[in-house]
């Protein structure tokens, strides 16, 4: 009886709700799995405004898959847009460990995460192209782009892809300052591939240098590796082939590590300018106590497939140089994609993409440039200066006091950095102490020639921020950040007062923030210069080195293989083989 009364019930529901009757047989033939509805109402609504939300959503294409790109993609947490990644390179490569793959002390696979490994779980759709993008059109929004992939494959070789807002993450070349033969004969040190080949390289010198028939001369020549470039990158490399060449190699090819040679050239005064004279200092000493020749003042001119020239600035005479190897570390260059770009939007005298502090590309709207390929062009307070206090001078008197100042000071330290760079530099302890010093003891009130006064020299600290991968990632994270903000600062505005105009910023702009750099020097010795002009140099810091590297790196996945690696090193020593 209380079976027939339940089934007299279901039938009664399934009547009066004929839906409910279709949804359970549409459910039970696809294993509950599947859901589907033939007739028009709530459901069908809710999917109707679905589809609208997802036209609405606005398509953002990034370009690059380095520092800035990635770090972009892995702080973007709003599911308000549509994401399209171009990028040769379908993986991220940890670069600071470049020169330990180029020794074999890490594995170049151990370096690199897949891009799609990074943003599978992320809440905003995403598509992944493995392309080259050569042209940009801002009138249009639309970037055009080229496969990389073998021409023998089938498909459309170029395509384009429009966008909505295009983040523009694709790094630098390496400059050659159009040295003759550069680009033909000497290696550089930028992607995973050219750390790959450095190592063949080196290994198939000491192979060829091995070998019977190959005069005395010829050895030499071989076995001569030349640097060329004194920043962190040319230091490093030397210190690992150093390390290489005397840990390993010299076990495993007894007969070739008499005419070994490493040479490092430097046009300016001294290496590792960037750093401390302590460091600089320490680095010199050292090499020079390990057989490492290190030549300043010395340009190149020209590089042949067997010798290479350069200009020494003490004497004014041309050297050459015989060699087996050659590296090329002398810093960075524009894109051609990113010249004519630059040339399409009225930035074509300049050298670099320019941007302001919000990362935006200047004279183009919706175009985002971060890392490399772009630098920051810092307003400068003299430009503003009228519009400032104006804009403190609310009783438009001609006058101000210093308490005028209260309601716009933070506003000013903000939106210009180079004022507090101006006061620590000067020992200042606020801005009241900068005006002060302007306004003199017999003055109660500042006017607009006293205001000039006290900011004339503030410009003066302005500085390019360094093309380092610190400086990209922190870029990525903070232009993420906006765009996860980017509906809520519409309404409510959260950065500094405009100047020249009423209301506020939408956001506070981008700030740098410095932790420090290393410089490993061969021999499980590093040097560190970290904040407060605090330095260190020696065993202990390679330790912090390995930790902080650790750290960094992107994944779990490579976390592990990369401790592996030095684990590996430590116990069987590098790998010698050119796999």
């Amino acid at each position: 009886m209380r079976q027939s009364a339940f089934f007299q019930r279901a039938s009664r529901i399934f009547q009066e709700h004929p839906i409910l009757f279709k949804l359970l047989i549409v459910s039970t033939v696809s294993g509950g799995g599947l859901l589907a509805f033939s007739d028009a109402g709530p459901f069908e609504r809710l999917i109707t405004n679905s589809s609208q939300n997802e036209s609405k959503k606005k398509k953002v294409v990034v370009l690059g898959t380095g520092w800035a790109g990635t770090s972009f993609l892995k702080n973007l947490k709003s599911s308000s847009y549509d994401v399209q990644i171009v990028s040769p390179n379908n993986f991220f490569a940890f670069t600071p460990l470049l020169p330990s793959v180029t020794n074999g002390t890490v594995e170049a696979r151990s370096i690199v995460e897949p891009i799609r490994n990074i943003v599978k779980k992320k809440p905003y759709n995403v598509e992944f192209k493995e392309a080259e993008c050569y042209k940009i059109d801002p009138v249009n929004k639309k970037v055009y782009c080229r496969s990389n992939q073998s021409p023998n494959l089938d498909g459309i070789e170029e395509f384009t892809v429009d966008y909505d807002i295009l983040v523009l993450a694709m790094g630098a070349r390496v400059n050659t300052f159009n040295t003759p033969g550069v680009e033909e004969h000497a290696h550089f040190l930028k992607e995973v591939g050219d750390a790959q080949k450095l190592r063949r390289s080196i290994i198939d010198c000491y192979e060829r240098a091995s070998l019977p028939s190959v005069s005395e001369e010829e050895k030499k020549r071989i076995m001569h590796f030349v640097v060329v470039g004194g920043g962190p990158t040319g230091v490093e490399y030397a210190a690992e082939l150093h390390d290489l060449a005397f840990d390993d190699l010299a076990k495993l090819y007894p007969s070739a590590k008499d005419y070994l040679k490493i040479t490092l050239l430097e046009a300016g005064d001294h290496i590792l300018n960037m750093f401390d004279k302590r460091i600089t200092t320490f680095a010199t000493e050292k090499f020079q106590r390990e057989g490492i020749d290190v030549r300043t003042g010395s340009m190149v001119v020209r590089v042949s497939d067997k010798d290479i020239s350069t200009k020494e600035r003490k004497t004014g005479e041309t050297v050459s140089l015989p060699y087996g190897v050659v590296l090329w570390s002398t810093g960075i260059a524009t894109r051609p994609v990113v010249k004519d770009f630059m040339s399409q939007i009225g930035q074509a005298q300049r050298r670099v993409l320019a941007t302001d502090e919000w990362l935006r590309v200047e004279g183009c709207k919706d175009v985002y440039a971060l890392g490399d390929s772009a630098t920051i062009n810092q307003r400068k307070v003299m430009e503003d200066i009228a519009a400032i206090f104006k804009k403190a001078d609310k009783n438009n008197t001609g006058t101000l006091d210093l308490k005028d100042f209260k309601e716009v000071v933070s506003h000013i330290c903000e939106r210009y950095p180079q004022v507090e760079l101006y006061l620590q530099k000067n020992k200042l302890k606020s801005f009241d102490a900068l005006l002060k010093n302007a306004q003199g003891n017999d003055k109660k009130e500042i006017d607009i020639e006293t205001f000039k006064k006290a900011l004339s020299e503030v410009d003066s600290q302005m500085k390019s921020l360094p093309p380092t991968a610190q400086v990209a990632a922190q870029q990525g994270e903070y232009l993420a950040k906006c765009f996860n903000r980017m509906e809520l600062c519409e309404k409510n505005p959260e950065g500094p007062l405009r100047f020249r105009a009423s209301g506020r910023h939408q956001f506070h702009p981008f700030r740098y923030r410095h932790f420090g750099q290393f410089a490993p020097l061969g021999g499980e010795q590093t040097a560190a210069q970290l904040p407060g002009d605090w330095v260190s140099i020696g065993h202990s810091t390679q330790w912090l080195w390995y930790s902080v590297y650790a750290n960094k790196l992107v994944s779990w996945r490579t976390k592990m293989l990369v401790i592996s690696d030095w684990s590996r090193r430590f116990i069987f020593g590098r790998d010698s083989s050119k796999i």
